[in-house]
């Protein structure tokens, strides 16, 4: 049995600051059943392969769940109310984030579109997607 432990490319540290110093958004791919995940580990959750290969989530996406927080963390107190949002990610992958626009639940729906947004605040930002261009 081989008792070394898999080894990441990066630290968490790392992973997390990618994200506040406004550069792609990180994520993990299993080689084997292909999830893409935005949660930093060394094994896939979904069949436990060891060796996750690192890839990007594009910047765009859509929000699956949402909720409207009214009291923030530390971090955060100047922009209350503000939505906590689970992206699903085009082209595969899911992150969570946070929405500083948003001040009740009237101000976004499942389904919306969204896209990363760097920002000097801890975690990942998203403000909404402009609405696509109608066809000619």
């Amino acid at each position: 049995m081989d008792d070394e432990l898999p080894r990441a490319p990066h630290s968490i540290a790392e992973f997390v600051r990618g994200y506040e110093e406004g550069q792609t958004l990180r994520a993990f791919r299993c080689p084997r059943c292909d999830l893409k995940t935005a949660t930093w580990g060394l094994a896939c959750p979904r069949c436990g392969t060891v060796g996750l290969e690192e890839t990007t989530l594009p910047p765009s996406g859509t929000v699956a769940a949402f909720t409207v927080l009214a009291v923030p963390g530390d971090e955060f107190v100047n922009d209350a109310p503000y939505a906590y949002v689970v992206v699903d990610m085009d082209g595969g992958g899911r992150i969570t984030g946070w929405m500083p626009s948003i001040r009740s639940d009237a101000d976004l729906a499942v389904g919306d579109r969204v896209r990363f947004s760097p920002s000097y605040k801890p975690g990942v930002q998203f403000v909404r997607d402009p609405a696509p261009r109608p066809e000619a």
